[in-house]
């Protein structure tokens, strides 16, 4: 064997260089052809170049669009077409939710008109808020609604553990599958594989499971793009959304030694339909079992509440025709008069939102970012700080949050609209991943947002220019360099 092998390495040694650099040029030209946002071009192509060998598998398991990513255009446009139809027929009244959510908050109801036009979600009126600070409000709500769920629950979430609270959600969900309700789970493989596991082991379970994007030997180059939404639907109507998952640590006091801050909502009204439809349309790019939404699964609700909150939802997947996510949420930054208010645990801004930011506090507009002082990435956390320098210089008010980790990812704008919802404020999020967001307006619920906005102050940092640049050279430094692969991340 010996005979065989030496003259192979001797080859490899003398000619091994030729391949190799095949390999290079066909992988720095399949980047620049695919003519990706610039900045990440850049960033592939000097991973590859300056490490060598592990650049190319990097690239390999993180770097290769999505091989599916056609076939979820192809999905995306089905599914539009299918919609089409019925936003034809809505059309007069979604005008008239349009106009009368106009007459409240004005221009920044152009949100809703861009998400009907680009067929992601009707506007809807007639729903009821609820603000879930963190998981000890986020976990009773969600059991209580559960419990009391008569036809059907749908819940996707990128993380299921099976802990305390992961094993009370989940023997609920047997329960009632075994009262003959409908119970249809989602999960991320890569965010819950103890829970794919044990759903595959366990044959008795009356409960529709799904592992979404399922990572294999085969699949490594899709495992980049991960499914991080965080939705629960009760009988049509009752709906969760939120940065909270199905996990102890979200849970204050915890076992963890980390005080967990995060943000959830509950729905209860007619944008039941719209959640219907996202989880539907997650479901059939599974392999389970389709199902008809026209059994049972779509409600309307009569008048819940006299102060009736207008609700869209904004989501996004590797397959979307843009980062719808992102857009949504710049179109009401680009209609802010006084206050823009944002929090978010990784803040790895695009640049069409670190101009919007920095345009909208040049032109008087408060604007106030809180991300945590301490993440649970370092990488993340230096880049990170590389993008706050230039927002300071023009005036955006960073707040480093030191009580724990701070994982709530929501928005206010002059407190008429929030965002609420799975996206982080980074490339990933906008460009990557499989996101969501609720996007309301209501005056109760936007004042118990700023509410909770100026509590979360008050556990933080404030930090201006000043104190910025006295940061050690060698911090700025490696901030640097951590931005030169941020794009990546």
């Amino acid at each position: 064997m010996q005979e065989y092998i030496q003259p192979v390495i001797k080859f490899l040694e003398l000619w091994g260089w030729i391949p190799m650099t095949i390999m290079y040029i066909g992988v720095t030209i399949t980047i620049l052809i695919e003519n990706r946002n610039p900045t990440k071009t850049i960033s592939w192509v000097l991973v590859i170049v300056f490490i060598p060998f592990l650049g190319l598998i990097l690239y390999y398991l993180f770097g290769q669009k999505f091989s599916k990513v056609k076939k979820l255009k192809r999905i995306n446009h089905e599914q539009t077409l299918r919609l089409k139809k019925e936003f034809q027929r809505l059309e007069p009244l979604m005008q008239w939710s349009i106009r009368n959510i106009q007459s409240k908050i004005g221009d920044l109801s152009r949100v809703y008109s861009y998400l009907k036009n680009e067929k992601l979600s009707t506007p809807t009126l007639n729903n009821e808020v609820t603000l879930l600070v963190n998981g000890e409000e986020m976990f009773p709500s969600l059991l209580e609604a559960l419990e009391s769920a008569k036809h059907s629950i749908h819940m996707e979430f990128y993380i299921f553990d099976l802990d305390n609270i992961g094993t009370k959600v989940l023997d609920l969900l047997e329960k009632k599958a075994n009262e003959g309700i409908i119970v249809r789970l989602i999960v991320d493989s890569f965010g819950s594989p103890k829970l794919v596991r044990y759903m595959r082991k366990n044959k008795d379970t009356k409960i529709e499971f799904q592992a979404f994007l399922p990572v294999t030997f085969t699949s490594l180059a899709n495992s980049n793009y991960r499914n991080h939404r965080k939705i629960a639907v009760i009988d049509g109507f009752v709906c969760f959304i939120g940065g909270i998952n199905i996990s102890d640590r979200y849970e204050n006091p915890n076992d963890f030694g980390l005080y967990w801050r995060d943000t959830s909502v509950k729905i209860v009204g007619n944008v039941g339909v719209m959640f219907q439809i996202s989880f539907w349309n997650q479901w059939n790019q599974t392999e389970g079992k389709s199902f008809n939404l026209e059994d049972g699964y779509l409600r309307e609700t009569p008048v819940v509440t006299d102060q009736l909150s207008a609700v869209a939802l904004a989501s996004s997947d590797p397959g979307s025709l843009g980062p719808f996510n992102m857009e949504a949420l710049l179109i009401s930054i680009g209609e802010a008069s006084h206050t823009i208010k944002l929090c978010t645990p990784y803040f790895i801004p695009s640049e069409e939102l670190s101009t919007a930011l920095k345009t909208a506090a040049a032109a008087g507009v408060e604007v106030e970012l809180m991300i945590p002082k301490e993440g649970d990435s370092w990488f993340v956390q230096h880049a990170t700080y590389s993008y706050l320098k230039p927002l300071l210089e023009r005036g955006v008010k960073v707040f480093l949050y030191e009580k724990g980790f701070l994982h709530a990812k929501t928005s206010i704008i002059d407190g008429k609209i929030a965002y609420v919802g799975t996206v982080n404020l980074d490339f990933r999020s906008f460009y990557i991943n499989y996101e969501v967001a609720a996007v309301i307006s209501n005056k109760d619920f936007c004042a118990d947002m700023e509410k909770q906005f100026e509590i979360d102050k008050g556990n933080c940092e404030e930090i201006n220019i000043k104190d910025w640049k006295k940061r050690k050279a060698w911090k700025r430094g490696f901030d640097s360099l951590c931005r030169l692969l941020a794009p990546l991340l």
